[in-house]
């Protein structure tokens, strides 16, 4: 799980950790990816000691450390993040960073294909939970769509669902 800034109390003792004790283990990965080199370090700690209250997190074991850097090439530009994960598996620093990798890959392909059949971006849904729940709906019916066997866009058989009365019976339903 993630740990960000809304956590204070767990996100400094997790930085604590980084500063005082050494990881156990580590693993870099280095992309070439879209005109970007980036550089992934990761640190896994299992020793909980500086965290002040573990108990607080189920079955917690490690804390983890994700440390990127990227070069983009374009524009000789380099960007750093460093992100901080819980986790109650111990499956290893290679094995950490792959998962949470992954874990990125589909939630980013996500909201692009969101973005791009349902122009989820520019929507102008403010008002109470209705963003919220047009994006519920919204990926019920990506998820629809992608059952359907045609070798068309999302954006098509978005249309064709919506204009023709025959291609919307091929729409797998619940």
């Amino acid at each position: 799980m993630g740990v960000k800034e809304n956590q204070p109390d767990l996100i400094d003792d997790i930085r604590d950790s980084f500063k005082m004790l050494e990881p156990e283990e580590f693993t870099q990965h280095l992309d070439f990816v879209h005109g970007k080199i980036e550089t992934r370090k990761c640190s896994v700690i299992p020793d909980l000691s500086l965290i002040e209250k573990p108990t607080l997190w189920k079955s917690l074991s490690t804390i983890i450390r994700i440390e990127s850097e990227r070069y983009i090439k374009s524009t000789g530009n380099t960007q750093t993040e460093t992100r901080y994960y819980i986790s109650s598996l111990y499956e290893g620093a290679y094995l950490i960073q792959k998962a949470i990798h992954s874990h990125w890959d589909i939630e980013n392909n996500l909201h692009w294909s969101l973005d791009v059949s349902f122009n989820e971006d520019g929507s102008r849904k403010r008002a109470g939970n209705s963003a919220f729940n047009f994006s519920v709906i919204n990926r019920l019916a990506l998820n629809l769509l992608k059952k359907e066997e045609s070798k068309i866009s999302i954006k098509a058989k978005r249309l064709l669902a919506g204009w023709t009365p025959e291609y919307i019976s091929k729409v797998p339903n619940f």
